[in-house]
């Protein structure tokens, strides 16, 4: 009986603290036609420190979604172009030698920020990679002798380009592991595509309103932690990586060639955690399968590792993972 009244009180305070939700998502529309889900991603590994790989073509608007985010949320934002002759220290930040006193002093790097953008992730070389990596993990960078936290409200988003491979350094699959989402960026609808050019081609910058800050969000990611997850719902999770590792014990011995590795239990945390952040976006104080559903695929994408096989046969991860979720039984 006090589990209900507790759910209660925290559907009423996920309600109160989810308001500015709604809010972001209208300031960041005014500027963003259409990505929808691609926006809802982005405030989910806000709310929960979440990393988050973006794989699209250019020109289809990803930084200033991103930009817009910040600007939504009254957050620092800095940008990285990423490329080949870039060095750790234009990432972290270096020690600057003062000739006039004799003394070394710090200079920080664009790490610390809120929202990071490192753009175009696979154009620079492993140690700068391993950099950023280090500091999404650890949350904290050395510089010299002396160790600095980053923000506590503090988002990496890494794009890359899927059509040019060329003089890139693919990141290892150890490492894309260390993103909570990747995120496919596709072409817009046509109707969507025609309100982009009408709002182009007028001239007129679109202001977004500062809606919330990052203490709200700080405020937002210790209810989500509250967010009620049953048993039955952790069970649901671990079926479905457990079927992406052994798919032949439920059902799935078409699968058995096909997956090379399946997913690691990192999947199973972030699946729980992204399904409560979905939660707490549509205001509610537990999670369903559905909430687990809306977040699979973008969590599961990059986990679950295909054979050459499947390559051959050009199979998708995409195709894999929906029949994974076909044949675990839903509570």
């Amino acid at each position: 009986m006090s589990e209900t009244v507790d759910l209660e009180q925290l559907n009423r305070e996920v309600v109160e603290k989810s308001r500015f939700v709604d809010d972001i998502l209208g300031e960041v529309g005014k500027v963003i036609i259409g990505q929808r889900s691609f926006v809802e991603r982005l405030l989910m590994g806000f709310l929960t420190g979440g990393h988050i790989l973006v794989e699209g073509i250019p020109g289809l608007a990803k930084t200033l979604t991103i930009n817009t985010l910040s600007d939504a949320v009254h957050a620092d934002f800095s940008r990285i172009q990423f490329t080949p002759d870039l060095l750790p220290a234009d990432l972290v930040g270096t020690e600057i030698y003062n000739q006039k006193d004799h003394t070394f002093s710090v200079k920080r790097g664009p790490i610390f920020s809120n929202i990071v953008l490192a753009d175009e992730i696979n154009r620079a070389p492993a140690k700068v990679q391993s950099a950023l990596l280090e500091a999404m993990q650890e949350k904290q960078v050395t510089i010299g002798d002396e160790t600095f936290p980053l923000a506590d409200a503090f988002l990496v988003l890494a794009t890359q380009n899927p059509i040019e491979q060329e003089g890139t350094y693919p990141l290892p699959e150890a490492q894309v592991d260390r993103f909570m989402f990747k995120l496919q960026v596709t072409y817009p609808a046509k109707s969507e595509e025609k309100e982009i050019i009408t709002r182009n081609i007028t001239g007129v910058k679109l202001v977004v309103d500062k809606v919330a800050t990052t203490d709200d969000i700080l405020a937002a990611r210790e209810v989500v932690s509250r967010i009620y997850v049953d048993d039955k719902i952790k069970e649901y999770i671990v079926n479905l990586v457990s079927a992406s590792r052994s798919p032949e014990e439920y059902g799935l011995a078409e699968l058995k060639d096909l997956i090379e590795f399946g997913a690691s239990p990192r999947a199973s945390i972030f699946l729980a955690r992204a399904a409560m952040a979905n939660a707490f976006m549509k205001h509610r104080g537990f999670v369903t399968p559905e909430d687990i559903k809306a977040v699979a695929l973008d969590i599961l994408r990059h986990r679950v590792i295909l054979s050459y096989e499947a390559e051959a046969e050009e199979v998708s991860p995409e195709e894999v993972i929906r029949k994974v979720f076909d044949a675990v039984e839903v509570p």
